[in-house]
């Protein structure tokens, strides 16, 4: 029976329980750490991969899906006529929105296929790929589902902490001389993606300065806590989630009880680039 069939990749922030409820397909990226490759959320769990990127001497690598994998599964999605919406992270970010469009000229029904650039990724492309499956259970039209998914994207946020710079160092975003001052002064660095543009917002030093983001952040939902439904907070770290995220959240929940605060470890991809003790919330208004 057609329908309207909703694709993610994997460092869309999504539970396994959201994945099945709501009838997601996940396209996993490939991840090279220590010497060796895995596919996301398949051959390793984000837990394993943050192990092996603590104990790995060389940045890991990433990579978008092979465009053959991309176009077996655009093939079976639209094999009984079904349409299909795919939601990708940022181009800025990774190629796979680039791949997919690709795979999407070699598949058999091409024009059944609609491919969207999330303009952000974790907990924020989560959302998008659930409001859009929502929406097929409501009934809507692919036209109507594209425009709510436009309309996400323009009040969408990303607000990034990265604590530690050694994986933007090694990845040469800061040049070596720069990236050795940086540590020595303990900077910190929040970032943020409008319009799917990554920029550092602000940097600062030490435990001072994060705490001043946190409560901009903080401040900002207060702000906006009648038009937001769902907050995530994603992170990076060793030995589970960090106590003071887990505080964070309940803040949340105290500015508003109604709005649900997903709690969860990033994406390999997401993890290689914003580094250890990393965090991040995401959220969009409505």
């Amino acid at each position: 029976m057609s329908e309207i069939k909703i694709l993610t990749d994997s460092s869309a922030q999504l539970t396994p329980e959201e994945i099945e409820k709501y009838h997601i397909t996940v396209v996993p990226l490939s991840v090279t750490v220590g010497g060796q490759t895995y596919l996301d959320g398949v051959e390793i769990t984000r837990q394993e991969f943050v192990e092996k990127m603590s104990q790995s001497d060389e940045l890991p690598k990433t990579s978008q899906p092979s465009i053959g994998r991309l176009v077996d599964t655009i093939n079976d999605l639209t094999a009984d006529g079904s349409e299909v919406i795919g939601i990708f992270l940022a181009k800025v970010l990774s190629g796979t929105i680039d791949a997919a469009r690709q795979a999407v000229k070699l598949a058999e029904k091409t024009e059944l296929v609609h491919i969207v650039d999330s303009e952000l990724t974790d907990r924020a492309e989560g959302l998008q790929a659930i409001a859009a499956a929502r929406d097929v259970s409501k009934g809507k039209t692919v036209a109507e589902i594209l425009q709510h998914l436009e309309n996400i994207k323009k009040t969408q946020r990303l607000r990034l902490m990265v604590v530690n710079l050694e994986n933007v160092i090694k990845g040469g975003r800061l040049g070596p001389i720069s990236g050795k001052i940086a540590n020595m002064l303990n900077i910190r660095i929040e970032l943020q993606m409008p319009n799917g543009e990554l920029k550092v917002a602000k940097k600062g030093r030490g435990k001072k300065f994060s705490l001043a983001f946190d409560q901009r952040v903080l401040d900002e939902i207060e702000a906006n806590k009648e038009k937001i439904k769902e907050v995530g907070i994603s992170y990076v770290s060793l030995g589970g989630v960090p106590k003071k995220l887990l505080d964070f959240a309940q803040k949340i929940k105290d500015i508003n009880s109604k709005i649900d605060v997903l709690v969860r470890e990033t994406s390999p991809i997401i993890a290689t680039h914003a580094g250890m003790d990393a965090y991040a919330i995401l959220y969009y208004t409505e």
